[in-house]
């Protein structure tokens, strides 16, 4: 019989400091946030230590007292008991810390500096939150587009591996490999700009094919296509409200990034116009500005749609934060003209019925034309999928169809492109009364009549 082996355990210490100008209810906030960050990259975080400084430290990022204690804890480790949720063990020894996740970008040197003093790895939160789109990318243009990204972050610090290395890094000159003089830190520079050259190529020709393939599923939808681009932060539940829109089975997860592939799926039911919603990666604070660069072509889903629907946490004590990071991102990208509803998610999290009434009309008090719902409640998703129709048929026009006998075979592409009100049968055929937009009812009057506009043009209503 064959037992399960389980994956061992990974344990993380937190450290960040405290600069003045930030509150400490923005500074908790970033804490709690990279320990949920941690948490998706498969760390528990057993120990925070912060600092209270004026300025982050040149050398190490922190100040030399509180090196040592970090230092200290890494160097005893940690006991089993001291673990809130202690794995199965043979004994009562300890177990080993394997990195120091710091909330803030360092430098090459400093995150060198930091390792050889806490005795262990150092991630900085840009580094975490590469890791963690490395390891959840799916599509070949999301796996281009992080290595690009992590590329771009390890480049400047090969030099610092270097030093660690010793005389491997140090310049050689030779017959059979590199060039005059060409060290192995050099060597590994220009390997990195070749291979960033070549992805950039190839997500240049993914983003080709990507437009091709849009127009495509737009000439054979015909004009009467809407775009609805899910946006907002991580995990604020984007998905959750995707597959309850559109009826379909996407990646649920409560985890940071849990999407990071852009997926496009239609309302369900369809609807006249038929609106097609995306689900784009999700917004975090200081996203390190090459991922997004790099999910440009993701966060374009949100400049091809014309509405955006703004998903926000209610349950989330910081969502005001989130929702100011979400709207720099937006202009950022060139999104922030772009017709958007915001929809305050998951209000049933939020405590029992009577603090849920009261949480909406204070919501809806400070921003009154939110949606405030849960995608969980199927009769609040039908409220906000009536909103997001009423928003596309807000300039369809009312008419009215002869369809003759002789051509009943083109019935289906008027309940294709047409909302069909009223049908009735007369001699000459059948009657549709119908909305749809202009140009589509002026393309099936000209195709169903040919021979008769000025008599149909005394059926149509404005």
């Amino acid at each position: 019989m064959q037992t399960e082996v389980k994956e061992k355990p990974r344990y993380a210490l937190v450290a960040s400091v405290q600069l003045p100008d930030v509150s400490d209810i923005e500074f908790e906030a970033s804490l709690t946030e990279l320990s949920e960050l941690a948490k998706t990259l498969g760390f528990q975080v057993v120990g925070t230590f912060v600092q209270k400084r004026n300025s982050f430290d040149r050398t190490a990022y922190m100040g030399v007292g509180k090196l040592e204690e970090i230092s200290m804890f890494v160097n005893r480790g940690l006991r089993n008991d001291e673990l809130d949720d202690a794995p199965p063990v043979l004994d009562a020894g300890t177990v080993e810390i394997d990195a120091l996740l710091v909330d803030h970008e360092i430098s090459p040197s400093q995150a060198r500096n930091l390792e050889l003093a806490v005795g262990c790895e150092v991630m900085d939160r840009t580094m975490v939150i590469l890791e963690i789109f490395h390891r959840n990318a799916r599509s070949r243009a999301a796996r281009a587009q992080v290595e690009i990204a992590r590329l771009g972050y390890m480049a400047p610090r090969l030099r610092e591996a270097a030093k660690l290395a010793g005389p491997q890094g140090r310049q050689r000159s030779g017959m059979g490999g590199r060039g005059a003089g060409e060290s192995h830190t050099e060597l590994d520079r220009r390997k990195v700009r070749d291979r960033i050259a070549e992805l950039q190529r190839e997500i240049v020709a993914m983003e080709l094919e990507r437009k091709t393939q849009r127009a495509r599923r737009l000439e054979r939808q015909g004009q009467g296509l809407g775009g609805v681009s899910l946006v907002g932060y991580t995990n604020a539940g984007k998905s959750t409200l995707m597959r309850a829109l559109t009826g379909s089975e996407v990646l649920v997860a409560n985890k940071l990034f849990a999407t990071l592939d852009t997926t496009v799926r239609a309302i369900y039911p369809e609807s006249v116009p038929r609106v097609l919603v995306s689900d784009t990666v999700g917004f975090i604070k200081n996203l390190p500005h090459g991922l997004v660069a790099s999910f440009k072509s993701t966060l374009e889903e949100a400049l091809d749609a014309a509405l955006l629907l703004h998903v926000i946490d209610a349950s989330d004590p910081g969502f005001q934060r989130q929702l100011e990071v979400t709207d720099e991102v937006l202009q950022e990208i060139g999104a922030d003209d772009v017709p958007r509803i915001r929809v305050f998610n998951k209000i049933d999290h939020v405590g029992d019925a009577a603090a849920q009434a009261a949480w909406t009309a204070e919501l809806r008090q400070r921003y009154p034309d939110c949606v405030v719902m849960s995608a969980r409640r199927p009769e609040e998703v039908a409220e906000l999928r009536a909103q997001i129709v009423a928003f596309f048929q807000r300039d369809l026009e009312e008419g009215e169809l002869l369809l003759p006998w002789s051509a009943q075979q083109l019935r289906g592409e008027i309940y294709s492109h047409c909302q069909v009100l009223e049908e009735r049968a007369e001699e000459e055929g059948s009657w549709f009364r119908v909305r749809g937009e202009p140009e589509k009812l002026r393309s099936l009057r000209e195709q169903l009549n040919p021979g008769s506009q000025g008599r149909e043009k005394e059926y149509w209503e404005v």
